[in-house]
């Protein structure tokens, strides 16, 4: 048997073992892995860990399962307070697509998140990846979950680039379905290793090769780690930007438990323009409700 070049894809058997036993003593403890977890636990992690690191999860995700246990208990609440719960995580619509969830879990499934892929799929806010994750990680199930951490790890290991492209493409998911176990279990587990070595490991700048298990058989690393050659990677700016204006906004309706003047938002941004800009957005998201007498609040409905 000749050994692997370069440009070849490795095994996907060979991988496993590695990448899995590896997550078994390195895994992270998160509470949304623990045995206890229900799979409302999970979908609620998996929501607010889009673009968000755990470190900022962690303490909203605790007091918001703390507060609603269980989908119907937010799906009884007004969104607004899912959004006033989100606090800081930012993509606050995010709030407003598991509030809706909640819902539609309470109203067509009886409380319970359901099991199967195209029921998760039909949720509201729910899209590939969230179904993917949910099953996999609540259920056991073998499914394809393509975060931006995984997508990185097949990129190197078995495409042989440094990043993934930009979107996410047919030829990822074709990949991605090639490299799942065979086995539920399994396939769930590798799901959930990949995803924690993109995190640790195997990470955007300043990889650990080092600490990788499946080193001796990356793809990138074998080629002499080449540079990036795709579309350039858009940097996240904040500062000065209209998220940066909506997050204010929302700041001072969260905190306060009535309506809101107009003039109180105007003090957050000194650029008239910008600023009415940014809150036509949330209104037009639903983030914000605006009333009849020129106040605005959170949305009741």
């Amino acid at each position: 048997m000749t050994a692997m070049t370069s440009t070849q894809t490795p095994p996907a058997a060979s991988l496993h073992a590695p990448v899995i036993g590896w997550f078994e003593q390195h895994a992270r403890d998160l509470p949304w892995r623990r045995p206890e977890a229900g799979a409302w636990s999970v979908m609620v992690s998996e929501f607010m860990l889009q673009q968000t690191p755990v470190s900022r999860v962690l303490p909203v995700y605790e007091q918001w399962l703390a507060r609603w246990p269980r989908p119907a208990d937010l799906a009884a609440e007004a969104p607004g307070e899912a959004v006033r719960a989100w606090g800081r995580l930012g993509y606050p619509r995010r709030a407003l697509r598991l509030h809706g969830a909640a819902q539609a879990i309470t109203e067509r499934h009886g409380g319970d998140v359901p099991s199967e892929h195209a029921q998760l799929l039909a949720l509201p806010g729910i899209g590939e990846y969230t179904a993917a994750a949910v099953a996999s990680f609540a259920y056991g199930q073998r499914h394809a979950v393509l975060d931006t951490n995984v997508r990185r790890v097949f990129a190197r290991a078995a495409s042989g680039v440094q990043y993934p492209p930009n979107a996410t493409t047919a030829a990822e998911r074709k990949l991605a379905r090639a490299l799942l176990p065979e086995e539920d279990e399994r396939a769930a587990r590798w799901a959930a290793a990949t995803m924690e070595l993109g995190a640790l490991v195997c990470t955007a700048r300043n990889e650990d090769c080092d600490r990788c298990p499946i080193a001796s058989r990356c793809a990138w690393r074998l080629a002499g780690k080449p540079a990036h050659q795709g579309p350039p990677r858009k940097g996240q700016t904040y500062a000065g930007t209209d998220r940066q204006v909506r997050g204010r906004l929302l700041a001072v309706l969260r905190d306060s438990v009535s309506p809101v003047a107009q003039a109180t938002l105007d003090a957050v941004w000194e650029e008239p323009v910008q600023r009415a800009r940014a809150l036509d957005g949330l209104v037009a998201d639903g983030l914000v409700e605006p009333l009849a007498d020129g106040r605005y609040r959170l949305p009741l409905t």
